[in-house]
């Protein structure tokens, strides 16, 4: 969906946001009481200004894609947001940022993210942004089958209950029935599993990578690996679909500064239940420039798999807590 480092576990994701003085080791660890006593309520902020952030450039990526090709599209929004975040980290960290031990889990991380990102954009050309979104968030449904049938991860009743019940939640939206829906539908679904299956990929690097290596990694193999979508068409924009289709990229950039501000400020569990309100920017978006009202089955289905989602989330966060003494006695 974005550059943003959101396919991290929520501990994981936590314990990264910060930045590294060190540009090539691990982000500094604080403690929860230190690091967060007092700074909740601005992390809520951040995230809610980051959720805001990511709609509008979902939102100009669709406008983008019903006039441009979907490969121009996504390729000048990767390409945007790497020139931001270069011009922000690098004077901080210089090209040391990129020194890594394992390059092919970075380039195998970004051609999946770009491939996932590419599928979104799609999606969007297709049905209502509002849609799109509310399917992408089944992505940590994804993330936990995937954990449960490749990584054998305990499945407890309450895990497959949650599974089951996220994804009738997500045949509620793409209502499959309706013809008009069904391909959108597929690209969306295929962007969900990509972002799922990339979160149980990549876990355990971010025991190796600081932020900053696994930011910088990250936006230079997605703009280098849609620079090849351009082969497939190429449209000279006007000035205004050109700041539009920067603007995306911009807006991108920022909302993932904002995000990583909100897991540096507050814990994962107080500002997570905020992302969701992503869904509401973009049933905004929809009914402001598409004129899309959403229908009873998309706000069902839209809640049921934003429950079955923050459940999960809910339980792993638990689960940390619950294993992170066991491991200080260890």
């Amino acid at each position: 969906m974005d550059e943003r480092p959101a396919n991290l576990p929520a501990g994981e994701r936590a314990s990264q946001s910060g930045t590294s003085n060190d540009a090539g080791g691990a982000a500094p660890r604080v403690s929860a009481a230190t690091a967060h006593r007092d700074h909740v309520p601005r992390g809520i902020g951040c995230m809610v200004l980051a959720t805001m952030m990511f709609s509008t450039a979902s939102a100009l990526t669709k406008w983008q894609v019903g006039i441009y090709p979907v490969g121009e599209v996504v390729f000048s929004r990767s390409i945007a947001s790497l020139v931001v975040g270069g011009a922000v980290m690098l004077p901080m960290t210089g090209f040391a940022v990129f020194a890594t031990r394992r390059p092919r889990d970075h380039i195998a991380r970004g051609l999946s993210q770009a491939t996932s990102q590419t599928l979104f954009a799609l999606a969007f050309a297709l049905m209502p942004l509002a849609g799109a979104v509310s399917i992408n968030f089944s992505a940590p449904l994804f993330a936990a089958l995937v954990s449960i049938l490749w990584l054998k991860e305990r499945a407890t009743l309450s895990r497959w209950a949650a599974l089951l019940i996220g994804f009738a939640g997500v045949l509620i939206v793409t209502n499959p029935g309706r013809n008009s829906f069904t391909l959108g539908a597929l690209f969306a679904l295929g962007n969900a599993v990509m972002y799922g299956s990339v979160t149980v990929a990549v876990r355990g690097m971010t025991r190796t990578e600081s932020a900053n290596t696994l930011i910088m990694w990250q936006l230079t193999t997605i703009a280098f690996f849609h620079a090849f979508l351009l082969l497939f068409g190429w449209r000279w924009p006007t000035l205004v679909d050109a700041l539009m289709l920067f603007g995306s990229g911009f807006a991108n950039a920022v909302g993932q500064y904002f995000w990583t501000q909100s897991l540096r400020l507050a814990p994962a569990t107080a500002v997570m239940p905020f992302y969701y309100l992503m869904l509401v920017w973009a049933l905004g978006y929809g009914f402001l420039f598409w004129g899309d009202v959403p229908s009873a089955g998309l706000l069902i289905g839209s809640a049921v798999v934003v429950g079955s989602g923050f459940f999960l989330f809910w339980r792993e966060a638990r689960l940390q807590q619950a294993i992170a003494p066991r491991r200080k006695k260890a």
